[in-house]
């Protein structure tokens, strides 16, 4: 047994670090980085099944739930302990992801400074980014680098 433990240890840390992205995405076709051209919008059919899965009541309720979770658990903790990086990248990720369900947004935190890229719809989606960011406990500043570009058309080949 105290030849296998290590052996299991080690796996499962090999597993997590695989796990393990460097950026929260609001959706599977958000790009993968803040940094990453955001001009090309993904396909209108591709939007419309994103914006299915994240407006179901069933992915709402799981959202939600998990928000209120998060902010009871910070409210015990006094609400100032410092946030892990991570917490604040999928905290704030869930809020977006929620709030504006059209968009196809990257979060990525660094001591509190969250920069969210992407693109929105509307510039209505747009200007809803920061002041939602700002509302997750741990966030002191929100650089927002996403850019609004509503969906492209289907192109003609996926009709047939």
């Amino acid at each position: 047994m105290n030849k296998l433990t290590p052996i299991l240890l080690s796996g499962i840390l090999l597993f997590g670090a695989g796990a393990c992205s460097d950026a929260a995405k609001t959706s599977a076709d958000a790009p993968s980085s803040t940094t990453e051209n955001t001009n090309s919008p993904p396909p209108a059919e591709t939007v419309q099944k994103t914006q299915s899965d994240a407006t179901s009541d069933i992915r709402k309720a799981q959202a939600n739930s998990d928000i209120r979770a998060r902010e009871q658990r910070n409210n015990v903790t006094g609400g100032d302990a410092i946030r892990a990086d991570d917490d604040l990248k999928s905290e704030v990720r869930s809020k977006l992801e929620v709030n504006i369900t059209k968009g196809a947004l990257t979060v990525e935190a660094k001591d509190g400074l969250v920069t969210v890229g992407g693109t929105v719809p509307s510039q209505t989606d747009l200007a809803k980014i920061e002041p939602l960011a700002k509302e997750i406990k741990g966030v002191k500043e929100v650089n927002v680098t996403a850019v609004v570009a509503p969906a492209a058309p289907a192109s003609p080949s996926s009709n047939q």
